[in-house]
Protein backbone atom coordinates (compact mmCIF):
# COMPACT_ATOMS: atom_id res chain seq x y z
CA UNK A 1 0.00 0.00 0.00
CA UNK A 2 1.42 3.40 -0.99
CA UNK A 3 2.25 5.80 1.81
CA UNK A 4 0.12 9.00 1.64
CA UNK A 5 1.99 12.02 0.31
CA UNK A 6 2.87 14.60 2.98
CA UNK A 7 0.80 17.77 3.06
CA UNK A 8 4.02 19.82 3.44
CA UNK A 9 7.41 18.83 1.98
CA UNK A 10 10.58 20.88 2.51
CA UNK A 11 13.77 19.93 0.70
CA UNK A 12 17.14 21.58 1.44
CA UNK A 13 15.30 24.76 2.38
CA UNK A 14 17.30 27.96 2.88
CA UNK A 15 16.26 31.53 3.57
CA UNK A 16 19.11 34.03 3.76
CA UNK A 17 19.30 37.78 4.29
CA UNK A 18 22.01 40.34 3.78
CA UNK A 19 22.97 42.46 6.78
CA UNK A 20 25.66 44.83 5.64
CA UNK A 21 28.45 42.66 4.29
CA UNK A 22 27.23 39.63 6.26
CA UNK A 23 24.83 36.91 5.10
CA UNK A 24 22.39 35.66 7.74
CA UNK A 25 20.92 32.19 7.21
CA UNK A 26 17.55 32.43 8.97
CA UNK A 27 16.65 28.95 7.70
CA UNK A 28 19.54 26.65 6.84
CA UNK A 29 19.13 23.41 4.91
CA UNK A 30 15.91 22.04 6.38
CA UNK A 31 14.36 18.79 5.13
CA UNK A 32 10.96 18.07 6.59
CA UNK A 33 7.69 16.25 5.84
CA UNK A 34 4.43 17.07 7.61
CA UNK A 35 1.42 14.76 7.22
CA UNK A 36 -2.22 15.56 6.63
CA UNK A 37 -3.72 16.14 10.08
CA UNK A 38 -2.00 16.52 13.41
CA UNK A 39 -0.45 19.31 15.45
CA UNK A 40 3.23 20.19 15.06
CA UNK A 41 4.97 22.63 17.41
CA UNK A 42 8.15 24.47 16.38
CA UNK A 43 10.08 25.71 19.40
CA UNK A 44 13.31 27.60 19.79
CA UNK A 45 14.80 30.83 21.16
CA UNK A 46 14.19 34.25 19.65
CA UNK A 47 16.06 34.60 16.37
CA UNK A 48 16.18 30.85 15.74
CA UNK A 49 14.24 31.17 12.47
CA UNK A 50 10.85 29.89 13.65
CA UNK A 51 8.72 32.66 12.17
CA UNK A 52 10.80 32.79 9.00
CA UNK A 53 10.23 29.08 8.47
CA UNK A 54 6.50 29.52 9.03
CA UNK A 55 6.35 32.41 6.54
CA UNK A 56 8.11 30.35 3.87
CA UNK A 57 5.79 27.38 4.41
CA UNK A 58 2.86 29.79 4.22
CA UNK A 59 3.96 31.31 0.88
CA UNK A 60 4.38 34.70 2.55
CA UNK A 61 8.07 34.67 1.68
CA UNK A 62 10.13 32.96 -1.02
CA UNK A 63 13.05 30.71 -0.06
CA UNK A 64 16.56 31.62 -1.15
CA UNK A 65 16.97 28.07 -2.41
CA UNK A 66 15.44 24.66 -1.95
CA UNK A 67 11.83 23.65 -2.49
CA UNK A 68 8.53 23.91 -0.64
CA UNK A 69 5.54 21.77 -1.62
CA UNK A 70 2.18 22.33 0.02
CA UNK A 71 -0.91 20.28 -0.87
CA UNK A 72 0.88 18.88 -3.90
CA UNK A 73 1.95 22.26 -5.31
CA UNK A 74 5.55 23.42 -5.61
CA UNK A 75 5.34 26.98 -4.31
CA UNK A 76 8.24 28.01 -6.52
CA UNK A 77 6.13 27.18 -9.59
CA UNK A 78 3.21 29.39 -8.56
CA UNK A 79 3.38 32.87 -10.13
CA UNK A 80 3.44 35.71 -7.64
CA UNK A 81 0.02 36.88 -8.79
CA UNK A 82 -1.55 33.52 -7.92
CA UNK A 83 -0.01 33.13 -4.48
CA UNK A 84 -2.67 35.23 -2.76
CA UNK A 85 -5.42 32.94 -4.02
CA UNK A 86 -3.39 29.85 -3.10
CA UNK A 87 -2.88 31.13 0.46
CA UNK A 88 -6.54 32.02 0.79
CA UNK A 89 -7.71 28.55 -0.28
CA UNK A 90 -5.04 26.29 1.22
CA UNK A 91 -3.62 28.03 4.30
CA UNK A 92 -5.22 29.62 7.34
CA UNK A 93 -3.11 32.02 9.40
CA UNK A 94 -3.32 32.82 13.12
CA UNK A 95 -1.12 35.65 14.43
CA UNK A 96 0.09 36.69 17.87
CA UNK A 97 -1.53 40.12 17.46
CA UNK A 98 -4.82 38.66 16.13
CA UNK A 99 -4.91 40.99 13.06
CA UNK A 100 -8.66 41.52 13.26
CA UNK A 101 -10.19 44.45 11.39
CA UNK A 102 -11.32 46.81 14.16
CA UNK A 103 -14.42 48.26 12.51
CA UNK A 104 -15.86 44.83 11.63
CA UNK A 105 -17.83 42.59 13.98
CA UNK A 106 -16.57 39.14 14.92
CA UNK A 107 -18.99 37.65 12.39
CA UNK A 108 -17.80 40.01 9.64
CA UNK A 109 -14.13 39.30 10.41
CA UNK A 110 -14.72 35.55 10.08
CA UNK A 111 -16.76 35.96 6.90
CA UNK A 112 -14.24 38.24 5.15
CA UNK A 113 -11.96 35.52 3.66
CA UNK A 114 -15.04 33.89 2.14
CA UNK A 115 -16.08 37.19 0.56
CA UNK A 116 -12.67 37.36 -1.17
CA UNK A 117 -13.31 33.78 -2.36
CA UNK A 118 -16.67 34.91 -3.78
CA UNK A 119 -18.78 32.73 -1.53
CA UNK A 120 -22.42 33.83 -1.61
CA UNK A 121 -23.45 36.22 1.16
CA UNK A 122 -25.92 33.86 2.83
CA UNK A 123 -23.48 30.94 2.75
CA UNK A 124 -20.60 32.92 4.24
CA UNK A 125 -22.82 34.36 6.99
CA UNK A 126 -24.05 30.87 7.87
CA UNK A 127 -20.54 29.37 7.93
CA UNK A 128 -19.13 32.30 9.93
CA UNK A 129 -21.88 31.82 12.50
CA UNK A 130 -21.14 28.07 12.69
CA UNK A 131 -17.42 28.73 13.15
CA UNK A 132 -18.03 31.22 15.94
CA UNK A 133 -20.25 28.64 17.63
CA UNK A 134 -17.43 26.12 17.30
CA UNK A 135 -15.03 28.42 19.18
CA UNK A 136 -17.77 29.15 21.75
CA UNK A 137 -18.32 32.75 20.65
CA UNK A 138 -21.73 32.57 19.03
CA UNK A 139 -23.04 35.02 21.60
CA UNK A 140 -20.32 37.55 20.70
CA UNK A 141 -20.87 37.53 16.92
CA UNK A 142 -22.01 41.17 16.80
CA UNK A 143 -19.18 42.50 18.98
CA UNK A 144 -16.21 44.36 17.53
CA UNK A 145 -12.62 43.54 18.55
CA UNK A 146 -12.40 46.37 21.11
CA UNK A 147 -15.35 44.76 22.91
CA UNK A 148 -13.61 41.39 23.20
CA UNK A 149 -10.93 40.02 25.52
CA UNK A 150 -7.57 38.89 24.16
CA UNK A 151 -8.61 35.24 24.33
CA UNK A 152 -11.87 36.00 22.55
CA UNK A 153 -10.05 37.90 19.80
CA UNK A 154 -7.72 34.97 19.27
CA UNK A 155 -10.67 32.58 19.03
CA UNK A 156 -12.23 34.85 16.40
CA UNK A 157 -8.89 34.79 14.55
CA UNK A 158 -8.86 30.98 14.67
CA UNK A 159 -12.43 30.85 13.35
CA UNK A 160 -11.40 33.21 10.54
CA UNK A 161 -8.42 30.97 9.69
CA UNK A 162 -10.88 28.11 9.11
CA UNK A 163 -13.28 30.13 6.94
CA UNK A 164 -12.23 28.65 3.58
CA UNK A 165 -11.67 25.16 5.05
CA UNK A 166 -7.90 25.10 4.43
CA UNK A 167 -6.01 21.83 4.94
CA UNK A 168 -3.17 23.73 6.66
CA UNK A 169 -3.32 26.18 9.59
CA UNK A 170 -0.19 28.12 10.61
CA UNK A 171 -0.16 29.81 14.03
CA UNK A 172 2.69 32.19 14.91
CA UNK A 173 2.98 32.56 18.71
CA UNK A 174 -0.83 32.39 19.08
CA UNK A 175 -0.65 32.63 22.87
CA UNK A 176 2.13 35.23 23.10
CA UNK A 177 -0.24 38.04 24.14
CA UNK A 178 -2.38 35.90 26.45
CA UNK A 179 -2.16 34.83 30.07
CA UNK A 180 -1.17 31.23 30.75
CA UNK A 181 -4.69 29.94 31.49
CA UNK A 182 -6.13 31.49 28.33
CA UNK A 183 -3.14 30.23 26.37
CA UNK A 184 -3.90 26.66 27.42
CA UNK A 185 -7.49 27.05 26.22
CA UNK A 186 -6.26 28.30 22.83
CA UNK A 187 -3.92 25.30 22.53
CA UNK A 188 -6.75 22.91 23.37
CA UNK A 189 -8.81 24.51 20.60
CA UNK A 190 -5.92 24.12 18.14
CA UNK A 191 -5.53 20.50 19.22
CA UNK A 192 -9.17 19.80 18.37
CA UNK A 193 -8.74 21.46 14.97
CA UNK A 194 -5.65 19.31 14.31
CA UNK A 195 -7.82 16.19 14.32
CA UNK A 196 -9.10 17.17 10.88
CA UNK A 197 -6.23 19.16 9.32
CA UNK A 198 -2.55 20.02 9.83
CA UNK A 199 -1.79 22.70 12.42
CA UNK A 200 1.73 24.11 12.74
CA UNK A 201 2.37 26.26 15.81
CA UNK A 202 5.42 28.42 16.53
CA UNK A 203 5.94 28.93 20.25
CA UNK A 204 8.50 29.76 22.93
CA UNK A 205 6.61 27.63 25.44
CA UNK A 206 7.93 24.11 25.92
CA UNK A 207 4.98 23.38 28.22
CA UNK A 208 2.43 24.16 25.54
CA UNK A 209 4.52 22.53 22.81
CA UNK A 210 4.32 19.21 24.66
CA UNK A 211 0.60 19.15 23.87
CA UNK A 212 1.42 18.78 20.15
CA UNK A 213 1.64 15.46 18.34
CA UNK A 214 5.15 16.35 17.22
CA UNK A 215 7.73 18.85 18.46
CA UNK A 216 10.51 20.33 16.31
CA UNK A 217 13.40 22.22 17.91
CA UNK A 218 14.98 24.95 15.81
CA UNK A 219 18.24 26.72 16.58
CA UNK A 220 20.22 29.04 14.30
CA UNK A 221 17.95 28.16 11.41
CA UNK A 222 18.53 24.42 11.70
CA UNK A 223 16.58 21.55 13.18
CA UNK A 224 18.68 20.37 16.10
CA UNK A 225 19.77 16.75 16.50
CA UNK A 226 16.83 14.73 17.72
CA UNK A 227 14.65 17.73 16.90
CA UNK A 228 11.54 15.80 15.96
CA UNK A 229 9.80 13.81 18.64
CA UNK A 230 6.23 12.60 18.58
CA UNK A 231 3.89 12.47 21.54
CA UNK A 232 4.04 8.68 21.96
CA UNK A 233 7.83 8.78 22.27
CA UNK A 234 7.65 11.58 24.83
CA UNK A 235 5.07 9.68 26.86
CA UNK A 236 7.24 6.55 26.80
CA UNK A 237 10.25 8.52 28.03
CA UNK A 238 8.21 10.02 30.86
CA UNK A 239 6.72 6.65 31.83
CA UNK A 240 3.17 7.79 31.02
Amino acid sequence: MNKPAPLVELRDLWKSYRKGSETIDAVAGIDLDLPERGMVAIVGPSGSGKSTLLHVIGAMDRPTRGSVRVAGRNLGDIPQGELTRFRREVIGFVFQTFNLIPNLTALENVALPMEFSRVARAARASRAKDLLERVDLGQRARHRPNELSGGEMQRVAIARALANEPPLVLADEPTGNLDSATGRLIYELLQSIARERTVVVVTHSEELARRADRVLHLRDGRLSNGAAQDRSARQAQSGA
